[in-house]
């Protein structure tokens, strides 16, 4: 079963094509593809949430010590008796909580569509407690349906230290215009098709074999949101009080 409940740091990279490509060969030694996907590549399928005023939109943008974000995710190919991921993703003091429950994708809409989703145990979940937590979330934000974010995504895990986890994803697109996630992984590029998101996903901290292959390839940390960044494409001057865009922009890195 899926682990429902974990804590762990995260640290982002915004790298090239070819940084990821001498990555995969100078890890090979530390690492194994995950066993999900084929070789570890899978794609992610997400349907994001927000309030009327984007609320979570801006505790994320101004990066605030806690923050979270709900999402309902699928994996590859979906249809609507496939299982998806209700999960709600906490930041605090750059260490990552994930509280998530499995449900079938069909009965995740029931429940969205649902003014008053009823008793909750009646719905087919792993966890009910999670999924309590996730009802209270929805409704103290009043949050709704707000785009769909999908990228192919290359994962990894440490051979020994199972806690260790580095993913790469591509082809970052998102839309708004058709929110069904088990209508597949379309919308338009929010970053460019030469760049790719890296996270290294670690317990306590980087291990130095990591540390030293990052600095010989030049690979810097970097703040790289894909809600925010998604939601100024797609949303731009109709965001309350809309600023400076992310400087992660379709074409390059400013």
């Amino acid at each position: 079963m899926a682990i429902e409940i974990f804590s762990r740091r995260e640290q982002k990279y915004l790298i090239t094509t070819q940084q990821y490509l001498s990555l995969v060969k100078k890890m090979s030694p530390y690492m194994r593809a995950d066993k999900n996907g084929t070789d570890g590549k899978y794609t992610v399928t997400s349907l994001y949430f927000d309030s009327p005023d984007q609320q979570i939109y801006f505790e994320t943008k101004n990066k605030l010590r806690f923050r979270q974000k709900l999402r309902l995710r699928v994996y590859d190919d979906a249809t609507l008796n496939s299982n998806a991921f209700f999960e709600v993703k906490q930041k605090h003091n750059n260490v990552v909580n994930k509280r998530r429950v499995l449900i079938p994708l069909k009965e995740a809409y029931e429940y969205l569509n649902r003014r008053n989703p009823g008793d909750l145990s009646t719905y087919r979940t792993t966890n009910i407690q999670v999924f309590k937590e996730i009802d209270h979330f929805k409704r103290y934000y009043r949050l709704q349906p707000e785009m769909v974010v999908s990228y192919d995504r290359h994962a990894f895990h440490c051979t020994w230290d199972p806690d260790l986890r580095i993913t790469f994803d591509l082809n970052l697109r998102c839309r708004n215009d058709d929110l069904k996630i088990e209508n597949g992984p379309h919308g338009d590029l929010f970053v460019d098709r030469e760049l790719v998101v890296m996270e290294v996903k670690v317990t306590h901290s980087v291990p130095l074999w990591l540390t030293k292959i990052l600095q010989n390839l030049s690979c810097e940390q970097r703040s790289a949101s894909k809600f925010c960044t998604s939601m100024e494409l797609l949303k731009g001057d109709l965001i309350p009080g809309y600023g400076e865009l992310e400087k992660i922009k379709f074409g390059g890195v400013e």
